[in-house]
């Protein structure tokens, strides 16, 4: 597929502002992973696997992230509307890249440690135009991060209500998604339950090169 050369450079938009309900109110931004707020080793995978600008969408203790997590090299957007969902935080960041000219953006959710920069890049890959669509894919199951060519913003936007996301769009738009496996570099477990926390001490790893699920 060819890229159209006359378009900036992909940007990247972190959805960072649940307020981890099921988690007893901790914000997920705020979890620690590596020593660090989770919310920083996300935006360095967004940057690494080529993504700028970087936009973060904070809600939840949005000025406690701002303290205790170094975003400074990044663009932030606090969603006075978070608690209304995901679609909420997704409006909000699409309407901040849209001054930026980005020709498309990744989306990529805090609370998933287990993608890094290499998954990013492949999606970041993916882009060929403004219409483009592309989404990671594990088994052939689609997932995060998801590449929106600026073509949709407003249509997606329109959409994202609740906790939906662009999940409603990219639904009716199944045919012309673009599927990038990272099954082999990347795993997309969420954290959603305080069980969920131990991928924060044990990331999860992608399965060895010819494993077997079961």
């Amino acid at each position: 597929m060819e890229r159209d050369a006359s378009t900036g450079t992909v940007a990247g938009l972190l959805l960072a502002a649940g307020g981890g309900r099921r988690l007893g109110g901790r914000p997920k931004a705020l979890l620690e992973y590596g020593g660090r707020p989770l919310v920083e080793h996300t935006a360095r995978a967004l940057r690494a696997g080529g993504c700028g600008p970087v936009h973060i969408v904070l809600g939840a203790d949005a000025a406690q992230v701002r303290e205790r997590a170094a975003l400074d090299d990044y663009a932030v957007t606090v969603n006075p509307h978070w608690e209304q969902g995901m679609g909420s935080s997704l409006r909000a960041g699409l309407e901040a890249l849209a001054a930026t000219g980005a020709p498309a953006v990744v989306v990529a959710l805090v609370d998933q440690p287990g993608i890094g920069a290499t998954a990013v890049a492949r999606v970041v890959a993916a882009y060929a135009s403004p219409r483009t669509l592309a989404s990671a894919s594990y088994g052939g199951r689609r997932g995060h991060p998801i590449l929106l060519g600026s073509a949709h913003w407003a249509a997606i936007a329109a959409s994202a209500v609740g906790d939906q996301g662009a999940r409603s769009y990219l639904r009716r738009h199944e045919e012309a998604i673009a599927l990038v496996e990272c099954g082999d570099v990347a795993v997309p477990a969420d954290i959603d339950t305080p069980d969920d926390l131990r991928l924060l001490a044990d990331p999860p790893e992608p399965p060895a090169p010819g494993a077997t699920e079961r």
